[in-house]
């Protein structure tokens, strides 16, 4: 399990106050709104907005919330103005940051990541400079919780995953993207306990990074996700669990 993964884990143990729920409701409503404006309101037929129901659903976004961002994407107005942009750039000790954002302003966007970048240790840098260091992939995590874990780990195996990992009473499968969906349902159809399903990027190599570097990365990390245009925030540095326990007990 990378050690961003990790990271994630701890935050959802640790869960969210009411300021960050609502700002995890605005972000899962722009996902639905550019997904059904790209590819239609109907989720049967438009993968990528199956999933973001599908995730927000698992985060507990109110249905009429759902149905508002699907309205907005497929009747232009607000899910119209919104413009995808992926920004890069280096972090201590020279980590690679991948930023995706969706925004109504292109300017206050790449002001705002410029600056949590030039305050926290980083540089922000050109399109291109760390994007090959990621590759698509879907990540499901599952919870153990009393289960048989090699006969999860064989039943992802079999549906098709690429890599499974189990790691504190959780397991993280690994697929192709376009195989997300097809090992989620064998795994929900064998009654595995689904914590999250998504598509994201994952490092294609790790970079470890001494206990004050690891720290201000993660620094980096969080002070991005707290910017409103932010959508996802990937790192390909490999945290370890002391520097982790220490940041989040901060």
């Amino acid at each position: 399990m990378s050690g961003h993964s990790k990271w994630s884990q701890i935050k959802r143990q640790k869960g969210v106050n009411d300021a960050k729920r609502g700002q995890m409701f605005t972000r899962l409503g722009r996902e639905i709104t550019v997904a059904a404006r790209d590819g239609g309101g109907d989720p049967e037929g438009n993968f990528r907005l199956r999933l973001a129901i599908q995730r927000a659903r698992e985060n507990n976004m109110p249905m009429d919330n759902i149905e508002r961002a699907i309205k907005r994407g497929t009747g232009g107005g607000e899910g119209a103005a919104l413009d995808e942009i992926v920004y890069e750039g280096f972090g201590p000790g020279g980590a690679a940051v991948l930023i995706e954002v969706m925004t109504d302003n292109r300017n206050r966007a790449a002001g705002e990541v410029r600056s949590v970048f030039s305050r926290n240790g980083g540089n922000l840098g050109n399109p291109g400079s760390v994007n090959w260091m990621f590759e698509p992939r879907g990540v499901i995590t599952l919870t153990v919780n009393g289960a048989d874990p090699e006969e999860l780990e064989l039943m992802a195996i079999d549906a098709g995953a690429v890599d499974v990992t189990a790691q504190d009473g959780e397991i993280e499968i690994q697929t192709e993207p376009n195989d997300l969906e097809t090992v989620r349902r064998a795994l929900d159809d064998g009654k595995a306990q689904i914590v999250s399903a998504e598509t994201t990027l994952v490092p294609t190599n790790t970079v470890a990074l001494d206990g004050k570097q690891a720290l201000q990365v993660l620094k980096l990390v969080d002070k991005l996700e707290e910017l409103d245009d932010v959508q996802h925030v990937y790192t390909n540095t490999d945290f370890s669990e002391e520097v982790l326990a220490e940041y989040s007990g901060a």
